[in-house]
């Protein structure tokens, strides 16, 4: 890999590291009871994009050597809409993290779908790999989805959540 490969792979960490400064000392409220029991907990959560930026950080370098490198015209679209869907991304992470605001987060997640898919159609004729690396981003943003949209459910119906054992609703 070249010296370049270290910035692709390192530069999606980005927003992780902006979402870690500012929750630090708030990450507690992911992990209360009102969340659904499936849900993985906080570190695992970040664990999860952390994994996952590293795979689309280096499926970009790959598209980038693939197509010749530098800043040229051939780059636009494909690094083009890699960087839209990177920096929609990380708005995911500080509207579900730090606004805590799931509906709001969800529909950027949809949208984050949609231009996920757009980029692996766009890389599968300039490489095949970066394309399937894609696959797991989708797979993750479908988790990510389904939390955000419990969320976002269950605080718009509180009497939908499941009650502690002991306790009625009325």
């Amino acid at each position: 890999m070249q010296p370049q490969g270290t910035i692709f792979v390192a530069l999606p960490h980005l927003g992780p590291i902006l979402v870690w400064l500012l929750t630090r000392r708030t990450s507690g409220w992911y992990d209360s009871p009102k969340k659904p029991p499936w849900c993985p907990p906080h570190k695992v959560l970040m664990a999860g994009w952390i994994t996952i930026y590293f795979v689309i950080g280096y499926a970009s370098y790959l598209v980038w050597k693939d197509l010749g490198g530098g800043f040229g015209r051939p780059l636009v679209l494909p690094l083009g809409l890699y960087a839209v869907q990177l920096a929609i991304s990380w708005t995911v992470l500080i509207l579900f993290f730090v606004a805590r605001t799931h509906g709001l987060a969800l529909l950027h997640l949809l949208l984050l779908y949609g231009l996920v898919v757009s980029t692996a159609l766009i890389w599968h004729p300039v490489n095949k790999l970066a394309a399937v690396l894609l696959l797991p981003y989708l797979a993750w943003l479908t988790v990510t989805a389904s939390i955000a949209y419990r969320l976002w459910r269950d605080s718009l119906c509180p009497s939908q959540q499941p009650q502690p054992s002991g306790e009625k609703s009325d």
